[in-house]
């Protein structure tokens, strides 16, 4: 299993973003400190908006901001958002499902248990747990 780069980017956007709350932080100044590019990230923060995890404003003075306490927003959430849109495995996807043994083959049933307590794990961490009490991070990102 593999996360895609969306993941990664969300995920650093908001313990950056917990980290300094309740600052407004520049898109470009995030971008830096997640070492990503600023259309990559602004693509992903759109995506965090429009799920409701951050606020963002234009402008001179505008930014982004959690939109929520860090302890109201669980890492499984921010997951399902970015992850959701790639199938796991082709027989997950009936829309472009070709395999010819998925009315026979036990492995799907498989994989969704699987999925299911991965994404159950990742259910019981939030954005605070990332964040609390982790001086390394907050030097990073106040550097």
């Amino acid at each position: 299993m593999r996360l895609t780069m969306r993941t990664n980017l969300a995920m650093r956007a908001l313990m950056h973003c917990a980290v300094q709350a309740p600052e407004m932080l520049r898109t470009a100044d995030v971008a830096r400190a997640c070492n990503a590019s600023f259309h990559h990230l602004a693509a992903v923060v759109h995506g965090l908006e429009a799920a409701g995890f951050l606020n963002t404003a234009r402008g001179r003075k505008g930014g982004i901001a959690l939109a929520r306490p860090a302890a109201e927003i669980s890492v499984g959430q921010v997951f399902r958002i970015f992850e959701a849109e790639v199938p796991f495995a082709e027989c997950l996807d009936p829309a472009h499902n070709t395999c010819p043994l998925i009315a026979v083959c036990r492995l799907q049933g498989v994989l969704c248990r699987a999925l299911d307590a991965f994404y159950a794990e990742l259910d019981r961490v939030t954005l605070q747990d990332l964040v609390d009490g982790n001086t390394g991070l907050a030097r990073l990102f106040a550097a």
